[in-house]
């Protein structure tokens, strides 16, 4: 598996977004997606949601080959 490129994450619960920053960090998914969610929910949702998009938009998708 390469680690050196940003890819969005198979282990996706909408686009990935969240699993393939865990990923290419090595840290844990699950707090990877708490951070967002606390950042999204404290900055009254609106940036952090507009952050995702742009960021599911220019991550590519990992291959489904691996």
């Amino acid at each position: 598996m390469d680690k050196s490129k940003l890819r969005r994450s198979n282990n996706r619960m909408i686009g990935g977004v969240c699993a393939g920053i865990a990923e290419y960090f090595g840290w844990d998914v699950t707090l990877v997606r708490v951070i967002y969610a606390l950042i999204t929910f404290f900055s009254v949702g609106f940036p952090g949601v507009l952050a995702y998009i742009i960021l599911w938009a220019l991550i590519p998708a990992k291959s489904l080959r691996g």
